[in-house]
């Protein structure tokens, strides 16, 4: 990796931190720079994962704030969250690298609908006769665990997906719904770059560098992130994820 890579991936680092604690889909940014650095499709991958789960867990810590009182639900859900991370990342060592090529475009397709329409759809699930619960229920325990193998596997909008789930069954004010998101989604990321570590071929370097980004980018998305404009958020990683497609099939 040349120095102008290596800056670019350190980058790409803080963009995909800073978009992971208001957003998610911080792997869009980071998951194409690093092919185009030259990584192997697997190898990107897993050293994305590590490289991004300091920065989820100090974004979390950036919305302690809003974590007050959630300490039982986090538990509930992080077990979830977990497992499924761990299921993800064994499907990833036990599939062949054929099968995540083949996978991964059709993957960041749905991320990017997600992306775009997400918000559309949780607001016209929730403005329906569906009510929210405070509670845990074993409907969201379930697709926690579900968006938990899916983060394992391929990250890349695992906090739209989880934002979407805790809008439809949570019964919380969004800012506190993202902060548990940022909990779950730093657990899935822990977890799975765990397993990756002594099963799979990290590139030291590039995961140091989207980490220490990543570290930098979750104390801006906490700090000044929720200031940025949905919309061009969302422009900017449609755009990546477009051209992380076009890398693949290409």
């Amino acid at each position: 990796m040349s120095p102008w890579q290596a800056v670019l991936v350190f980058v790409a680092g803080i963009a995909a931190g800073t978009i992971n604690t208001v957003v998610g889909s911080g792997t869009l940014i980071t998951f194409p720079v690093l092919l185009g650095v030259g990584l192997p499709p697997v190898t990107a991958n897993v050293s994305n994962t590590l490289g991004l789960s300091p920065g989820s867990l100090v974004g979390a810590w950036g919305y302690r704030r809003e974590l007050v009182g959630q300490r039982e639900r986090a538990i509930q859900l992080g077990t979830a969250s977990m497992l499924g991370g761990i299921g993800g990342a064994v499907l990833l060592l036990t599939l062949p690298s054929s099968a995540f090529k083949a996978i991964v475009p059709v993957l960041i397709t749905l991320a990017l609908a997600l992306v775009i329409f997400g918000p559309r759809l949780t607001a016209a699930m929730t403005s329906g006769r569906h009510k929210p619960s405070a509670t845990v229920t074993p409907l969201l325990w379930t697709v926690t665990l579900g968006a938990g193998v899916y983060g394992g596997y391929f990250g890349a909008a695992q906090g739209v997906l989880l934002m979407g789930f805790l809008g439809l069954l949570l019964d919380e004010p969004l800012q506190r719904q993202n902060a548990l998101k940022n909990i779950l989604a730093g657990l899935v990321n822990g977890v799975a770059a765990v397993v990756f570590v002594f099963t799979a071929h990290m590139d030291w370097a590039a995961a140091g560098l989207i980490a220490a980004g990543s570290v930098l980018g979750g104390l801006l998305g906490a700090r000044v992130g929720r200031r940025l404009p949905p919309n061009a958020l969302r422009a900017v990683i449609v755009a990546v994820g477009v051209a992380a497609i076009v890398k693949l099939v290409a």
